[in-house]
């Protein structure tokens, strides 16, 4: 393990770099390609927040989770949500035991990576219970506050083209993922990879780069990180620009947006600008950091109207004009 009593937070940010160097080295072992899905990964998980991974079947979701928890050093389990999955089945439950005492079962949210499988398959009261968890860190059962395991975070995925009997999440609990981080289809180089990979025998011997000791001290560390007032206010700006009807709001964003981005986009603009610049060995940030992580932020957070859905104007249009 590292040594942690840095002597500087400029020498933490060298070591935090050099570290998400070799992350990434690690994880390109097993995982062709992806490389902006796994660099989105990292920032929030350094952020301390949590994404939603939104793409088609078979494009390696569970083993991208699974590696980069294996890279980490923590404990990792996968949650398959279905339309019969209960709250308790993920929270947990009491249970008598044999001394006829009541005695808390630990669900699957105890633990450090969660993998939410097709969360939009499940009902509105069991993505209730996720999304506290995500928010308190904590699960209530029975009365009783159980606090969950450090560090703690959720990647959640969604299927976009298969809608049948599924639970949208709404927007407000959208808000709770730091990052949408859109996966794409490999590339054809890559897919011959890909096949290559996993149509023969492979050993891979992953080193753990990071443990869950580092991880901590590395989410402090980002928001020790200073930022510009300048840099800050173009931040703040960004998000207020996505709100209809507000006196900074763009003619694209009154024409084909209903509804735009909270505070709390404005704060993850910030978070996730401080950790792009520190892995890439910047001690603050700037304006390009704030862009290069503004879709992943705003991409959940506005809503378009009828008037966008008909001319075909996406979310990703309207964030490159404010840009």
């Amino acid at each position: 393990m590292a040594e942690l009593n840095y002597k500087s937070d400029v020498e933490a940010v060298d070591a935090l770099a050099k570290s998400y160097e070799t992350l990434t080295q690690e994880i390109a072992k097993v995982i062709v390609g992806q490389n902006e899905v796994v660099r989105a990964v990292v920032i929030s998980l350094f952020s301390n927040g949590h994404s939603l991974l939104v793409g088609v079947p078979g494009l390696a979701k569970t083993l991208l989770v699974s590696t980069i928890a294996d890279v980490l050093d923590l404990d990792f389990k996968r949650i398959q949500f279905t339309p019969d999955l209960m709250p308790s089945d993920i929270t947990g439950s009491e249970i008598l035991d044999e001394d006829r005492h009541f005695k808390f079962n630990k669900g699957p949210l105890f633990t450090n990576i969660v993998l939410a499988d097709e969360i939009n398959r499940t009902p509105p009261k069991t993505q209730a219970a996720l999304l506290e968890a995500m928010q308190e860190r904590a699960v209530t059962v029975s009365g009783i506050r159980h606090m969950l395991e450090k560090p703690f975070f959720v990647l959640a995925t969604q299927n976009p083209i298969e809608q049948e009997g599924t639970y949208p999440l709404p927007e407000a609990q959208l808000d709770r993922f730091m990052f949408n981080i859109p996966l794409d289809y490999p590339s054809y180089e890559e897919e011959i990879q890909v096949v290559k990979n996993t149509t023969t025998v492979q050993n891979y011997e992953l080193n753990h780069v990071i443990t869950a000791e580092e991880i901590l001290y590395f989410q402090q560390l980002i928001r020790k990180i200073p930022i510009s007032d300048n840099v800050l206010e173009y931040a703040v700006s960004l998000a207020t620009k996505t709100r209809p009807g507000s006196s900074r709001a763009t003619q694209e964003v009154n024409n084909y947006i209903s509804w735009g981005a909270g505070p709390r986009a404005s704060q993850y603009l910030v978070l996730g600008a401080k950790c792009h610049a520190a892995i890439n060995g910047k001690y603050s940030p700037d304006i390009e950091d704030v862009q290069a992580i503004s879709k992943y932020v705003l991409r959940h957070r506005i809503v378009r109207n009828f008037k966008a859905e008909a001319e075909g104007v996406t979310e990703e249009k309207v964030i490159e004009s404010l840009l």
